[in-house]
């Protein structure tokens, strides 16, 4: 994959913040949600962005996801919300967590939807009826090391479906079997969780994004670096890749100059690039070759970017964020 040359193809301003989208397969159709409680279809390939909106959460909506005709969302109300995407109608609505619901995951064959949430609980759901089938607690303790509250920010599962990845925000990183739950390997990346036990005596950072390797052998971890001034994310984003089934670090990157939190991360089909995205005030894509151990190139984003979603090999970026949509194509 060649990455030397991004164009920015499209930049349209809205009024709210955007954390989630997914992108239609073979149109230019993608469905968003964010601080307005809405879930939005929009047509980023129209001459003018046409917008269809649809009820969404009582709170910010934190995370979606698409399977087949169904849109997956998960919000601050601690709800999981399941919408026919054709119709844009509520299929059903689940109390899944006590606290907001943080990411969700589809597997691979789109039968089960997995949710993590600042109650620190992991739970399996079935797509096509909404029943829960597993939940896993305990492993995310709710409390950090200095006795304030955690989350449980992230969730991947392997190409495969086979595994599955979970990271806490103090850097606390377990593999599942997702047909068992039974828990496989931890390790700890805690170079991406800031404790300030003097001036503010709070925490900030913890790993925000995770991603197989489309093999299985490796995952990535996408978070910040060590903060001084814990009331901004000034430290530049981090990626850390592990062999995971010997718990071994194989890599660590920093986007040097980018700061901020990387909140998506994604491997090319090839196994050879990894797409590593987010921000502070200003946003990136920033681009790992891990034959070279480096990073090749990263591009400028015009918002902070909260979710990506991609098509055609990666050669078509589609990131949201404060207050914008924009698409990338890689020449």
């Amino acid at each position: 994959m060649n990455v030397a040359s991004i164009k920015l193809e499209k930049s349209v301003g809205r009024q709210d913040i955007l954390f989630g989208v997914a992108r239609v397969p073979g149109t230019g159709r993608a469905y968003v949600a964010g601080s307005d409680f809405k879930i939005h279809e929009i047509d980023i390939d129209a001459p003018k962005l046409e917008v269809r909106t649809f009820p969404g959460h009582d709170t910010y909506v934190t995370t979606l996801a698409l399977t087949a005709d169904l849109i997956i969302t998960g919000g601050y109300d601690g709800k999981l919300v399941w919408t026919k995407a054709s119709a844009g109608t509520r299929v059903r609505e689940v109390a899944a967590h006590k606290l907001a619901v943080r990411r969700v995951a589809v597997s691979p064959d789109g039968k089960t939807v997995v949710s993590v949430a600042d109650d620190m609980a992991i739970r399996f759901w079935n797509v096509a009826n909404g029943q829960m089938v597993r939940e896993i607690t305990g492993e995310h303790t709710p409390l950090t090391p200095q006795g304030f509250r955690s989350m449980l920010y992230a969730c991947a599962f392997s190409a495969d479906g086979k595994h599955l990845a979970t990271a806490d925000k103090t850097g606390h990183v377990v593999i599942w079997e997702a047909a068992t739950g039974k828990k496989v390997n931890t390790f700890e990346v805690p170079v991406m969780y800031t404790w300030d036990p003097n001036a503010r005596r709070h925490s900030i950072g913890g790993p925000r994004s995770l991603a197989f390797s489309p093999d299985g052998t490796l995952v990535a971890i996408g978070g910040t670096g060590k903060i001084g001034n814990i009331d901004h994310l000034e430290a530049d984003g981090r990626v850390e890749i592990f062999r995971w089934q010997k718990a071994e670090k194989l890599h660590e990157f920093v986007t040097d100059g980018k700061k901020g939190l990387v909140e998506h991360l994604e491997f090319h089909p090839n196994g050879e690039i990894v797409l590593a995205a987010g921000g502070a005030g200003e946003g990136f894509l920033s681009f790992i070759d891990l034959k070279q151990k480096k990073i090749v190139h990263q591009e400028k984003v015009p918002m902070n970017v909260h979710a990506v979603a991609t098509t055609d090999g990666m050669k078509s970026i589609l990131a949201v964020g404060h207050q914008r949509v924009v698409r990338f194509t890689v020449v």
